[in-house]
Order: structure tokens, then sequence, then C-alpha cells
């Protein structure tokens, strides 16, 4: 005779931060704080990409908002730690020197 086991049944999935949760009113600053940076970096990148775009095609580039400094290089790690080097406790936004910033290929 053979022996059926019990189905296994996989534990429900929780939160990995349950105590960390977020108001409405909350959500929406953090959104609006993040579309602010954003647009900041953007406006940085499309002023700094002609100059850039001929000798650093595909390089990284990340760029620090506040004082509109960038870092660029072939690596966007390598840039990264620049970054970090300068302003360690600073948001930052990794664009890629191209025709759209974009870095990678989804």
């Amino acid at each position: 005779m053979i022996k059926i086991s019990k189905p296994h049944r996989t534990p429900l999935r929780r939160r990995g931060f349950p105590d960390l949760s977020y108001s409405p009113e909350e959500l929406a600053r953090i959104d609006e704080e993040m579309q602010a940076l954003m647009k900041r970096c953007d406006e940085i990148f499309e002023a700094a990409k002609p100059k850039l775009i001929d000798d650093y095609y595909d390089w990284f580039m990340v760029i620090e908002p506040e004082s509109g400094d960038y870092f660029i290089d072939k690596d966007d790690k390598v840039a990264e730690q620049k970054a970090d080097e300068k302003y360690p406790n600073a948001r930052c936004v990794v664009y890629c020197v191209n025709e759209t910033g974009a870095c990678y290929r989804v």
C-alpha cells in the first residue's frame, strides 16, 4: 500500500516590517519629495547631456540634486562610490549618458 502524505501548506506571507506603516498623507509627502528630486535631477541631466554625450556615451552619471554635482564613470558602482564619498547621506539618482538617460535594458 502506498502511503500518501498530507499536502504541503505554504505559510501565510506577512509584511517584512509589520510595525512600519505610513498614513496616506505621509505617502503623499514622500511621493511629492521623490517627484521634486527626480525633476531637479532631470534638469541637471538635460543641461549636462550635450557636453558629455560625445565623450562619455553609455557611461554612468550619478547626480546629487542639492549641489548639482555629478560623478561619471564607466562602472555604475564606481560612480556611486564617488558620489557617496563626497555626499555620504545624500539621495542621488543614476543616469546613463545617452539620448534618454535610461541605464539598462528591460
